[in-house]
């Protein structure tokens, strides 16, 4: 085998270029139509062969975008990915719970509370904002506080008013419907139904020997807070322990659809 020349003389300039260039880089002058190939030991290798979409080869497959497997029993609560935008229901209610507080200043109090079942249908929807005493008023703000917010972050601001009204008036209703005298109002329906509503699946999971890191004491002393602090105030402990009922049959719900 020959050894390849070290340079060529371009014809046009007279300038020595390499062999393997198809252009005389000094002069631009045209050398020959394609460049030489370089040999090498063993041969030269051939070019791979590209693969041919119309004739026996298939075409390639797109690799599947990756997906997240289902939360499994004992991973993390937060795997699930839990809001983290305001609990801006929770506010609305702790808002509205300070300043039906703050008006009755101006108001008297028992044009917001529920004498009848048959009265004004617009205290229905005020008498569960209504606390007189300011122990009261702080261990409902708490509660709807608190528990509004945890409830909020897994199933959204709706669920979190709709729990609200079913445990605040709902209570008062049905203690009003069960035979309890004098004008029926207070929080701490509505308190304790957002607690137990929250407390319930976590309790159902420490049942199944799920993980759970949830201060369930806490929430105890809290839930008997609520429930004492009527006592000698003008509210119906009937009321909060309905509320308390409603919300936990909520909490299984929550539980049974694992929204919560």
């Amino acid at each position: 085998m020959s050894s390849p020349d070290l340079f060529v003389v371009c014809k046009s300039c007279g300038s020595e270029v390499s062999p393997y260039v198809t252009e005389c880089p000094y002069c631009g002058t045209r050398l020959r139509k394609r460049a030489p190939k370089i040999e090498r030991e063993g041969g030269v290798p051939k070019p791979p062969k590209q693969p041919r979409f119309g004739g026996g080869t298939k075409k390639p497959k797109k690799p599947s975008a990756p997906r997240l497997s289902k939360l499994r029993s004992g991973e993390i609560p937060g795997i699930r990915g839990e809001r983290t935008e305001r609990p801006w229901a929770t506010i609305l209610l702790v808002f509205l719970t300070l300043g039906v507080w703050l008006s009755l200043a101006f108001i008297v109090d028992a044009d917001l509370m529920i004498l009848t079942l048959s009265g004004d249908p617009w205290r229905f929807v005020t008498a569960p904002f209504v606390n007189t005493g300011t122990g009261m008023q702080f261990a409902a703000v708490v509660g709807v506080g608190l528990y509004g917010w945890l409830l909020e972050r897994r199933i959204g601001p709706v669920a979190v008013i709709a729990i609200f009204f079913l445990c605040g008036t709902g209570g008062l209703v049905a203690a009003e419907a069960i035979g309890s005298t004098g004008a029926l109002f207070g929080s701490q329906g509505a308190a304790l139904g957002l607690l137990t509503a929250w407390a319930v699946p976590q309790l159902m999971r420490r049942r199944r020997g799920e993980e759970d890191d949830s201060d369930l004491l806490g929430t105890a002393v809290i839930a008997v807070v609520l429930l004492l602090v009527p006592w000698g105030a003008y509210a119906s402990v009937l009321a909060g322990a309905i509320g308390a009922v409603i919300g936990a049959l909520v909490g299984l719900l929550l539980y049974a659809t694992r929204k919560a």
